[in-house]
Parts: structure tokens; C-alpha cells; sequence
């Protein structure tokens, strides 16, 4: 004789149990699936910013101290309105350098065996240096800055290729990325860049 098998109903507290776990499974994939949507969603949209508005850089080489170090990670701001001063990130060939605006479109520019530049027959204020110096320099004096163009020269005038050789040359604005303006790295120098 076969005996029949007992069919076991659960009690009430092991349902109520057993719900609860699978509520909270449910609850617990939604909330995974929301972070995750969320880092990506912030992520693209930090690299869209990072990409088209403000770019970060990290710094190489000497041309531009005492102003930024090797090393430092600054960030820029994209546009095209630059000023005398101002520090730009632009491309020349496939190499991103770091130089500061000395003169804009049609501005005469006149550079002195001892470093002093004159633009339009003005001796240029330059705070930032602590040196002056011809540096290499290939180009002729008196030299007009063409047309939608910058001349642009390194702060370490004695180590600086720049717009005073014909390496470099004046920089057309679509070469450049953007205005440098705040230091991210190392948070010893973290602030606005002058």
C-alpha cells in the first residue's frame, strides 16, 4: 500500500516571511539599477563638460614657471575672447602647450635684445616674469600679429619655444582649446590662476 504524501500548507508567519524577503529583493534591484543609471548618467555628463566646456590639463615641462609647475593639473574654459595675459592651452601639430596671450589680431609687437616687448610701441607691464630674456626667437622685429591669430609666449622666457619662433608661429583661435583658470592640483596651489 502506497502512502500518500502529506501536502505541508505553511503558516501565516513563514508567508508573511517569505513575502517580506521577496519585497525587499524587489526593492534592493531597483535601487542597484537606479545607482547605476545615475554614475553613468553623471559620468557622461562630467566627460560631455570635460570635453566641450572645460577641459583638464596637467602641465609638462618648465615654459611656464614661476605661474604653473610641472606636474600641476589645471582646468580651462573653452571660448574665443582672449586677453592680453590671459593663460591658453592650444594644439600645435598633436602636442597641447600652455602659454600666455602678449598680443591679439593686428597688435605690432616689438621684442628688445634684453627681453622687453613692446606691443604697439607700449612697453608691456609683465608682473609674472622673473626674468626677461630674448629666448629663441627666429622671427623679425617689428611683427604684426595676423588676423584672427595671437601671439603667445611662454612665462620662462629663456626656455619658452613660442610664438617667437617660427616653429610655433602666431596661434590661430581655432587652435586653441581654452583660457586656463583654476589650479586643481596639488591642492597646495588649488585656486584661480592669474
Amino acid at each position: 500500500m502506497k502512502r500518500k504524501r502529506e501536502l505541508q500548507i505553511p503558516e501565516i508567519a513563514q508567508l508573511e516571511a517569505e513575502l517580506k524577503r521577496e519585497r525587499y529583493k524587489h526593492r534592493y534591484a531597483n535601487v542597484l539599477r537606479s545607482t547605476v543609471y545615475t554614475l553613468v548618467v553623471v559620468a557622461a555628463i562630467a566627460v560631455l563638460v570635460a570635453t566641450l566646456w572645460t577641459p583638464v590639463l596637467q602641465i609638462y615641462g618648465t615654459s611656464m614657471t614661476p605661474t604653473l609647475e610641472e606636474g600641476e593639473i589645471v582646468v580651462s574654459i573653452k571660448g574665443s575672447d582672449f586677453e592680453k595675459g590671459d593663460l591658453v592651452a592650444f594644439y600645435i601639430g598633436n602636442k597641447l602647450l600652455v602659454k600666455r596671450v602678449i598680443a591679439g589680431p593686428g597688435e605690432w609687437i616689438d621684442i628688445r635684445e634684453d627681453g622687453t616687448v613692446f606691443i604697439d610701441g607700449e612697453e608691456l607691464d609683465e608682473p609674472y616674469l622673473t626674468e626677461k630674456a630674448l629666448g629663441e626667437c627666429d622671427l623679425e622685429f617689428p611683427y604684426q600679429v595676423p588676423e584672427s591669430r595671437y601671439f603667445l609666449m611662454g612665462d620662462h622666457r629663456s626656455t619658452s619655444v613660442d610664438s617667437r619662433s617660427s616653429t610655433v608661429g602666431s596661434v590661430a583661435t581655432e587652435q586653441i582649446v581654452g583660457k586656463i583658470v583654476f589650479c586643481v592640483w596639488p591642492l597646495t596651489d588649488f585656486g584661480m590662476i592669474n
